[in-house]
């Protein structure tokens, strides 16, 4: 008796989709779910005081779509350093052209690059220790205006949400950037940009997420499909 390729196919029944919590807070960052349960925990400052570049905070809070803050959200960043190179093995660039000279593209060692926080539990704010970010290449040869790339998770998201955190001190470069171009509503592009002040001397940049469209119009955020 002979089998076609077809019965022989093991049938299984599809599983339950698996959120972004209500647990990811006790195996991404124990510590502020209140458990002491690794040797080594990542946190939200990505820097030292030796990191080279332009020291900043990223702050913000991330909102559904009734306008109410999600207070149980996971955040991670990623980013170039000042320089505008990723400490990844990945990044082998070793300078750019930029007014006619070659720039170094070097490694900064004391420069995590990668971080991640959770929403504070009382009041949803999220907050990154960094530095601003050189610009990077783009596929085309060209350039990337400075940004961080940022991925959320929560309970009722199936899969983490990519977007990205411009700065709106960085006009020219934001007009040039290629991803932002990519984006066909124009309006639409000002939900990826944060915005800066100062406080306490300290430069801090805020970037709230809306993860749909709220009762006010026009303020969910642009994810991208990675």
């Amino acid at each position: 008796m002979s089998l076609s390729p077809h019965s022989m196919i093991a049938r299984r029944p599809e599983t339950p989709s698996q959120t972004g919590g209500p647990y990811v807070h006790i195996g991404l960052a124990p510590q502020q779910a209140g458990f002491d349960i690794f040797d080594h925990n990542f946190g939200n400052v990505l820097t030292t005081p030796e990191t080279k570049g332009e020291h900043i905070t990223l702050e913000g809070r991330v909102f559904d779509g009734t306008g109410t803050p999600v207070r149980d959200v996971l955040i991670e960043i990623w980013q170039a350093n000042a320089a505008g190179r990723y400490a990844h093995p990945g990044d082998s660039q070793d300078g750019h052209t930029q007014g006619g000279r070659t720039q170094a593209r070097e490694i900064d060692p004391t420069f995590r690059g990668w971080g991640r926080t959770g929403g504070d539990f009382d009041t949803g704010v999220y907050t990154f220790e960094t530095i601003k970010p050189g610009p990077v290449p783009a596929n085309d040869g060209g350039t990337q205006a400075p940004h961080i790339l940022m991925v959320l998770f929560a309970r009722g998201i199936n899969l983490g949400l990519h977007t990205r955190v411009y700065f709106d001190d960085e006009a020219d470069a934001n007009a040039a950037d290629p991803v932002l171009n990519g984006i066909e509503w124009e309006t639409r592009r000002d939900t990826l940009v944060a915005k800066r002040s100062e406080r306490d001397g300290r430069v801090v940049y805020t970037f709230d997420v809306y993860l749909q469209d709220t009762p006010a119009g026009g303020l969910e955020t642009v994810f991208f499909d990675i």
